[in-house]
């Protein structure tokens, strides 16, 4: 058994036994080169982790299993099938397909998608690094936006998609799902606007367990309504009306054996629509009325967990009240969950450091002082300028000798591995309280515009926060990506099982 290998991409079919006997020396690694150079030119590669690095080599043929097309299927042994927005099986994806445009993301198009989102959570540097701030609305929990589309509240959106069933009979749709919402499930209903398309809404005349929300009751978050007796908040400009958002109740079906009854959700009517081809977004949050909150509260249950799918042609899951691993036999590594000091609705953990090829790299403790937020809408992981330097400075230090390439972006730590028969890069560990330790994989943590190709550019997939949010780090879901993130909220942790999709 060879010690701490890490589940590679693949196995190269050579035998590195005796490499790993011990630390892995320039002459042994002089002759792995030797070993490969057959194969120069060949954008295939192997990949095997040890003693704190990843290494890649080059292979003259494709490791990996052949793509298959996913079969889209609706359930999964986990719970529901997670799907990225350009997968194939997606709304998004599926009509790239139908009109044969890529369906691949430009590095600028994810920094802008980032920016967008670091935006709405923490505004601008007159806001202090506090949330973005929520508008004149009537309130209570959840944020209506001022102008245009709640969605706009919500760039970025919808990176990952799910099935889910409202009202009786069941009307399915594709819909987001988030930890750091408005405070509500959203879900584009009837009435749409003039010539808006309508075939993708939630019809509540059609269900006959569709209740109103009445205004003045708990579950009413605004302070007053728009002259009626439901939970109802309309929204105008200029005499036009740009949509309204009505309170419901209605049956949640998210498998033949999970559904929820009278579960609250804000209804987007008469011009508010989503974004990204989604109908809505589930909310996961700490809100009293999430569907985190209505998960099952049996014991050696977490409230949800999911798993991201590492590419678009692969497949994760979500799932509302799972066993916790460790009853499932699986091993998890756990760190304490807390809400935001500036937002209940939050759910915060705490880093405490950042190793580098094993050791922890030295920065200042007070880079440390303040919340880490994981995300499902940023791509790359952001952290606090001392600590971001004090990553990337540690990086080159161990890269010096591969030639860099420019900077894409806010990504200035990038190298051009073109024409190297091998090359290997330092495993960046994120540190949590309570000895959690997450090391990511060559993909979680390097940033490849050229994802079949790892014999190309490669950019170190961190970037510094802005200098006012108030946040230690916001973990994108790159950095999540295989890794199964369990909220065991009543518990008070969370949890993390690597490669589990």
């Amino acid at each position: 058994m060879l010690p701490d290998l890490q589940p590679p991409t693949a196995f190269l079919s050579l035998s590195f036994a005796a490499v790993m006997a011990s630390a892995i020396l320039p002459p042994l690694l002089f002759c792995l080169v030797l070993l490969v150079s057959p194969y120069l030119g060949s954008s295939y590669h192997t990949s095997y982790t040890y003693d704190g690095k990843h290494y890649v080599i080059r292979s003259n043929s494709d490791p990996r299993q052949p793509k298959q097309a996913p079969t889209c299927q609706r359930s999964s042994s986990d719970g529901l099938p997670v799907l990225h927005r350009l997968s194939p099986c997606s709304p998004h994806g599926a009509a790239a397909a139908r009109r044969q445009e890529t369906t691949t993301t430009s590095v600028t198009d994810v920094l802008h998608r980032d920016a967008l989102r670091l935006h709405s959570l923490f505004g601008d540097s007159d806001n202090h690094g506090a949330p973005a701030p929520a508008p004149s609305a009537p309130g209570g929990g959840v944020s209506i936006p001022s102008r245009g589309d709640p969605m706009e509240a919500l760039p970025g959106a919808f990176e990952y998609h799910v099935t889910a069933g409202f009202g009786t009979p069941v009307q399915e749709f594709t819909v987001g799902f988030d930890t750091l919402t408005a405070g509500a499930t959203l879900l584009k209903c009837t009435p749409c606007a003039a010539k808006e398309p309508c075939d993708e809404a939630f019809e509540p005349s059609a269900s006959s367990s569709v209740r109103q929300v009445p205004c003045g009751t708990p579950g009413c978050p605004f302070h007053s309504c728009s002259g009626s007796p439901s939970c109802t908040f309309s929204m105008a400009s200029n005499n036009t009306l740009l949509g309204n958002v009505t309170f419901l109740t209605d049956t949640l079906t998210l498998t033949s054996s999970t559904t929820l009854d009278n579960f609250r959700f804000a209804c987007l009517e008469a011009g508010f629509r989503p974004k990204n081809n989604s109908t809505g977004v589930l909310d996961l949050s700490w809100n009293s009325h999430s569907l985190a909150s209505r998960a099952p509260a049996i014991l050696g249950t977490a409230a949800f967990s999911y798993c991201l799918p590492s590419s678009p042609d692969t497949m994760g899951f979500l799932s509302v009240g799972p066993p916790k691993p460790e009853v499932s036999g699986r091993k998890a590594i756990y760190t304490p969950l807390r809400t935001s000091s500036y937002n209940g609705n939050l759910y915060v953990v705490d880093l405490v450091g950042l190793g580098l090829g094993g050791p922890d790299l030295s920065v200042p403790p007070a880079a440390f002082a303040g919340d880490t937020l994981l995300d499902l809408r940023t791509t790359f992981t952001y952290l606090r300028p001392e600590a971001y330097a004090a990553l990337r400075d540690g990086f080159r230090g161990r890269m010096s000798q591969y030639p860099t390439a420019p900077p894409l972006g806010k990504l200035d730590t990038c190298y051009n591995f073109t024409g190297l028969n091998m090359f290997m890069v330092p495993v960046v560990t994120l540190k949590f309280d309570g000895g959690a330790d997450l090391d990511l994989s060559m993909d979680e943590m390097m940033y490849f515009p050229d994802p079949d190709n790892h014999f190309s550019v490669a950019c170190l997939a961190f970037a510094a926060a802005p200098e006012h949010a108030r946040v230690v780090a916001v973990v994108g879901n790159r950095a999540q990506a295989s890794t199964e993130v369990v909220y065991d909220v009543r518990g008070g942790k969370l949890g993390f099982v690597p490669y589990r999709c």
